[in-house]
């Protein structure tokens, strides 16, 4: 009877759970799911990290390429992001170029690299005006049930954190590259952004963690990105209902809790792992 009727009126069935302050999953309402992280997935890459939020798992893979700095920023290098979102993580999504939410999410992530400084552009300049480290950082989701957005910046960050890249010097005589590849180093992160993402029922109960189907029944979606010293480092609501002041400070109070959690489970993950020789 139960799944007759979340069939037949899922607003409905979801609103029965509402109102008493819980979930159909058993969670409360800014209660986070499970989440899951393992580093060094992928053996080719120089950096990588898979991380799972409930149902919703993504890998990220980092490589570098040398390339030439821009006459506009000399002394700077480049991080590149891109999500994938292909038909294998969910079936609402098609083969093809990618999507409007592939490229929203996309530019969410390079939005966030650039507003929280995770890394210094600078440092990724080996020299000025002749060569720079350019980390293409390919985000694949392999299964989509809600929260992309939280599940990609954990991935990403985490894939930053293992990254490591050779040492590169610039011949005098001859202006080429001279890569040492027995000598590696980790990238420097400046700060450690987090997402946490909710959702809005009848413009007024707010959830955290939504699942996908929790997604698409909400009327408006807000993503809080804070730090380590609990900064805030943006907010992103793409439409949607307005929220009051008192139920954004209430998403950015545990925004605030997850980053403490999430700063754990990472602290936890690589300090289990052996340093590289």
């Amino acid at each position: 009877m139960a799944a007759g009727f979340k069939t037949a009126e899922p607003l409905e069935y979801h609103r029965t759970f509402l109102k008493e302050n819980c979930r159909p999953d058993g969670r409360g309402l800014f209660e986070f799911r499970t989440t899951i992280l393992n580093i060094g997935s992928i053996s080719t890459a120089d950096g990588s990290a898979l991380v799972k939020v409930g149902n919703t798992t993504v890998i990220c893979g980092i490589k570098a390429e040398l390339s030439n700095p821009t006459a506009e920023r000399p002394a700077q290098g480049f991080i590149v992001p891109n999500v994938d979102l292909p038909p294998l993580c969910s079936s609402q999504f098609r083969p093809g170029p990618p999507g409007e939410q592939a490229q929203a999410a996309s530019q969410f992530m390079a939005d966030i690299i650039e507003s929280s400084e995770v890394i210094l552009m600078e440092d990724l300049c080996i020299e000025r005006g002749k060569l720079c480290w350019v980390l293409y950082c390919d985000l694949l989701c392999l299964d989509y049930d809600g929260n992309l957005l939280d599940a990609c910046v954990i991935a990403l960050l985490a894939a930053l954190k293992n990254t490591r890249i050779p040492e590169v010097s610039v011949n005098k005589e001859t202006s080429s590259p001279e890569v040492d590849s027995k000598k590696k180093r980790g990238l420097k992160i400046q700060r450690c952004p987090i997402a946490t993402s909710f959702t809005v029922f009848d413009n007024s109960i707010v959830i955290a963690d939504p699942t996908l189907e929790e997604e698409c029944l909400s009327t408006a979606q807000l993503t809080v990105v804070t730090d380590e010293d609990d900064q805030l480092c943006s907010l992103h609501k793409p439409g949607g209902t307005s929220l009051s002041g008192q139920k954004l400070q209430e998403c950015i109070n545990a925004a605030t809790t997850r980053h403490e959690e999430i700063q754990k489970l990472m602290d936890k993950v690589f300090n289990s792992v052996k340093p590289p020789q």
